[in-house]
């Protein structure tokens, strides 16, 4: 059995499952936010940077066999999917997505790959971000990152099974009573009058 230990203090970790040991990739943070901090030097000055803003990985913590966060740079806010369980990652190729299902609804994820960080895969939520000062886009991050995993910010289509009642198609309306009004109810449950 494998004490749980904070994030923070993860270098690396293994687990055994099934009696073989495997490595678990430790909080990519620090290399997160050194890869992006070095593309903003190349970006500095382009219209869609906000100046305002620094490069900083929010809130990553283990999800499932990844890592889980929101990545905030000059030019945009995107949750981010790194691989914690490299046996179990499955990556995407440059610009193919995938959908995941979280508490607060389904999100598609497009794959990415860097030299520094490797696979990697981001949903994007604001872009370019219009923030006044850093401290608001790290609040807006920690907000996202805890809403994902609330149901209740889930859409209504996402929380309840589609009906399995089929509705009726209506008559088709008459030349002659689309021009006086009369028009079918669109309330489909009611009888016939």
């Amino acid at each position: 059995m494998t004490d749980l230990v904070p994030c923070s203090s993860v270098t690396a970790l293994t687990v055994e499952s099934a009696g073989e040991c495997q490595a678990l990739a430790p909080d990519p943070s620090a290399r997160l936010t050194g890869a992006f901090t070095a593309i903003a030097a190349r970006m500095e000055g382009l219209d869609f940077v906000n100046p305002a803003l620094r490069v900083e990985a929010v809130g990553f913590a283990p999800w499932e066999a990844h890592w889980l966060g929101v990545m905030v740079t000059p030019w945009f806010v995107n949750l981010m999917l790194v691989p914690r369980d490299t046996a179990a990652w499955v990556p995407l190729g440059q610009g193919e997505t995938r959908r995941y299902r979280f508490p607060a609804g389904d999100y598609d994820f497009i794959g990415a790959r860097d030299a520094t960080i490797g696979d990697y895969q981001m949903c994007s939520l604001i872009s370019p971000p219009e923030f006044a000062d850093h401290e608001s886009a790290r609040l807006v991050a920690q907000l996202v990152r805890e809403a994902l995993f609330d149901p209740a910010n889930a859409e209504q289509a996402d929380r309840e099974p589609k009906s399995t009642q089929v509705s009726q198609r209506q008559a088709p309306v008459s030349k002659r009573d689309f021009l006086r009004g009369r028009f079918p109810s669109a309330d489909v449950s009611r009888p016939p009058e």
